[in-house]
């Protein structure tokens, strides 16, 4: 049951606390994040992977290895669903809310994230994805969450409804290896999708997961709280604890692999601090530390 009460925020009452982040985020460092704006997405920036890019309420910023951030997007809008494309740097994928209230529709920056254009309103938009992820093998090939799964094969111009959103959803990632294999992460468990996220079958059940992340090899990182970060494979999916998370975190909340050394991981936490691993995630340190 305490499990439960954590995961409160992440679902039910994530739009309250979206509105109620603070009007301005001028971070000078990782850890002023924490009280000045909320992150919603992590990723290795491709073009410098010691670079960290952090989505947040209040536009898309860059972190340093030192932990310093400077501000990347000339808008402050909220970013809620991100994604990087897969191999091109310049270009990044993303959702959410203007500054001044409305929806984003699905948008796309071709100048690694300085401007922002809207590429489609969504299906029944203009939509808000909390959740949105780009095939790996594939990207044109996109999943975002708005009350339904929607899919585009067009590089996000047109979407589709794909099917029902697995209950209490909080991440989705494709695999690496079949566009129309789909994993959520789910107050209630792990979901697959093998339909184009058609339907969905169990692979952690009863359980909180938090995120769920795939490297290019197949491998399947997940986070249950009270279990700690989980590992399995595409071809093997029995899942093995290998290690508790970052010390003191409780949970993890967004969870990304650097495409071209896998075992160097980045998260934040549930207190919003943004923690990276070198040892696939055995263990932790807060980005910018000695």
């Amino acid at each position: 049951m305490a499990h439960r009460l954590k995961f409160i925020p992440l679902s039910s009452l994530a739009f309250a606390l979206a509105i109620a982040a603070p009007a301005r985020a001028q971070a000078n460092t990782v850890a002023d994040l924490a009280g000045r704006t909320h992150v919603h997405g992590l990723a290795f920036d491709r073009a410098e992977p010691a670079n960290i890019l952090i989505a947040t309420h209040h536009g898309l910023m860059r972190a340093a290895a030192d932990g310093s951030v400077s501000e990347i997007s000339d808008s402050r809008d909220d970013f809620m669903g991100f994604s990087p494309h897969p191999t091109d740097a310049a270009i990044l994928f993303a959702s959410g809310h203007p500054k001044g209230g409305g929806n984003l529709g699905f948008i796309k920056s071709n100048d690694a994230g300085k401007s922002w254009t809207q590429i489609s309103p969504g299906a029944n938009g203009p939509v808000d994805f909390h959740q949105l992820a780009v095939s790996p093998s594939n990207p044109n090939v996109f999943y975002g969450a708005y009350g339904s799964i929607q899919t585009s094969s067009d590089g996000g111009a047109t979407w589709t409804i794909a099917g029902e959103a697995p209950p209490k959803l909080i991440d989705l990632t494709v695999s690496p290896a079949d566009p129309s294999v789909v994993y959520a992460a789910t107050e209630t468990g792990l979901m697959i999708s093998r339909d184009g996220a058609k339907s969905w079958d169990v692979l952690i059940a009863d359980v909180p997961v938090t995120t769920v992340e795939l490297t290019a090899d197949g491998t399947i990182y997940a986070f249950v709280p009270g279990r700690g970060l989980l590992k399995a494979t595409e071809t093997t999916p029995n899942f093995e604890t290998i290690g508790q998370g970052p010390d003191g975190a409780g949970y993890i909340l967004h969870l990304a692999a650097n495409a071209k050394s896998p075992e160097r991981l980045v998260a934040v936490t549930g207190e919003l601090v943004i923690v990276v691993s070198s040892d696939s995630g055995a263990t932790w340190k807060t980005l910018g530390a000695k």
